[in-house]
């Protein structure tokens, strides 16, 4: 595999939407993608990229969990997308390690995601972890991950979701 994972540029965005809307069939995650962008609320935006082919991507937004006294500061891990036919070759798996070291250096301490419970534990995401969480997701696709030790410690609260998610 000669791919790298790199921070998205902004001419890299047409190759994003294209992966995205490859990857899940329909536009609405591209769609989510870009207003997410132009909302100002994407923290980082990661690119896998074979020469000057984006074949993957993920992103990771601004979330919070609120709590009855006090608001935490989390990230969405959403969405991930590879091009079909370059899937199931670990290029999913090197955009989230390389995302999850990346704002872990930045100093983010949460990241929550709605994803596959089979994929997402092999990055230490767990739905014990986002059990005080209450979301509007089935709870056992619900997984959250503590960059610093103990960031969820007493953090109960309902997830808010960037409004470009369109969720309540």
């Amino acid at each position: 595999m000669n791919v790298e994972a790199r921070i998205a540029k902004t001419e890299d965005l047409a190759g994003i939407l294209g992966v995205v809307r490859q990857a899940f069939g329909r536009a609405d995650e591209a769609d989510l993608v870009a207003a997410l962008v132009a909302a100002g609320d994407a923290r980082l935006s990661l690119v896998a990229a074979d020469g000057e082919q984006v074949v993957g991507h993920v992103l990771f937004s601004d979330m919070a969990i609120v709590g009855d006294k006090w608001t935490t500061p989390a990230l969405a891990l959403a969405p991930l997308a590879v091009l079909p036919a370059r899937q199931y070759q670990g290029i999913g798996s090197l955009l989230v390690r390389r995302g999850l070291e990346l704002v872990r250096e930045a100093g983010h301490r949460i990241v929550l995601v709605l994803g596959h419970a089979e994929y997402y534990p092999r990055f230490g995401f767990s739905t014990s972890a986002a059990a005080a969480i209450e979301t509007p997701f089935d709870p056992a696709h619900f997984m959250g991950l503590e960059l610093t030790p103990g960031a969820l410690h007493g953090v109960a609260g309902r997830v808010r979701y960037a409004a470009a998610f369109g969720v309540e």
